[in-house]
């Protein structure tokens, strides 16, 4: 279950991310809300995952489904070039996320 806590925190993080976008500063009322919301429960199974999994696992999983999904986000809904040094740079990130998933025990 921890891994599906952790999947899950990180599309929650990528959730509030885009809405704090569209909250231009908090200053739109239903995107700061809704960023609010995600961004508890997003931490609230971050930290039922870390109950077992080691913390550099789980911090670096989670950040890197925000990143990764933030990234998607941008370039599907917000108009984001997708260039190749930018797609090199996500491509290296799921790397990353990859051999930090296989080198954990849990």
């Amino acid at each position: 279950m921890s891994w599906f806590f952790l999947v899950l925190a990180g599309l929650f993080e990528v959730v509030w991310a885009s809405f704090m976008k569209q909250s231009a500063g908090f200053t739109r009322l239903f995107p700061s809300l809704i960023t609010v919301v995600t961004m508890l429960a997003s931490f609230g199974l971050l930290a039922l995952a870390m109950r077992t999994l080691p913390l550099g696992t789980a911090y670096s999983i989670w950040t890197g489904i925000g990143a990764i999904g933030a990234f998607l986000v941008g370039i599907l809904f917000f108009g984001e070039s997708l260039t190749v040094t930018r797609f090199l740079a996500a491509l290296l990130i799921v790397a990353g996320l990859v051999l930090m998933k296989f080198s954990s025990t849990d």
